[in-house]
């Protein structure tokens, strides 16, 4: 078991209230996923929730950092915030984080978009 998947199953324990919540290793870490969406992403044993307009102020006010990576030479910063130190020390702390990154995924979500049936040239 990697560091990474034991941080990520003692955020699993933390979460356990929130339900269907799962861990998904992927990119040399681990995804946080509730249902079909992936609301966090554990990289280096730190936690980064999913940020959007309505909920980054939260973050950048709390004086968190934006997780990046490095490709073809070029820092890219993802739309996923470190989760503040403070929030990972009992479930009650890291809920309201958990739930407002929840709430920016499901809003990120874009909808399937459905067969109509028809064919062309047909």
């Amino acid at each position: 078991m990697t560091r990474d998947s034991e941080f990520g199953d003692y955020l699993l324990e933390l979460l356990e209230s929130v339900g269907g919540v799962r861990l998904k290793a992927m990119f040399g870490g681990h995804g946080l996923f509730q249902d079909d969406v992936m609301f966090g992403l554990i990289a280096d044993e730190t936690l980064y929730l999913k940020v959007d307009q309505e909920n980054l102020t939260l973050f950048e006010d709390a004086g968190m950092e934006p997780f990046t990576y490095t490709s073809k030479g070029k820092a890219m910063a993802m739309s996923y915030y470190q989760a503040p130190p403070d929030s990972l020390e009992d479930a009650e702390a890291l809920l309201p984080w958990a739930a407002s990154a929840i709430a920016a995924s499901r809003r990120a979500k874009k909808p399937k978009r459905r067969k109509t049936g028809i064919r062309k040239g047909g």
